[in-house]
């Protein structure tokens, strides 16, 4: 099982609006990750103060990644992230440290 973690800042006085988003986050986003070939197993978002932590447990992250980049669901999630979201090129965060 291979762990990925993301790190996204919400744009100033959007920190509501991205936490009502998540309130309904659309089944056919939901549906291309699960529906893929990746064995995901878990998925989370935490956000504090404007700062998103994403996590999520995957066998196969190069499918995630292609779910991410090539799904519909996911474009059209993106184009409602867009104005919430600062623009980041990179948000994917090394894991540096693991207990268990």
């Amino acid at each position: 099982m291979e762990r990925i973690a993301f790190h996204l800042r919400i744009r100033e006085g959007k920190r509501e609006e991205y936490r009502e988003k998540h309130e309904t986050v659309p089944e056919a986003l939901e549906s291309a990750y699960l529906d893929s070939e990746a064995g995901l197993e878990t998925y989370s978002v935490f956000e504090k103060d404007g700062h998103v932590f994403g996590y999520m447990e995957v066998e196969d992250p190069a499918v995630i990644e292609h779910v991410m980049a090539n799904s519909e669901a996911q474009a059209e999630w993106a184009e409602v992230m867009a104005p919430i979201l600062e623009d980041a090129d990179d948000i994917w965060m090394d894991e540096v440290y693991r207990m268990i």
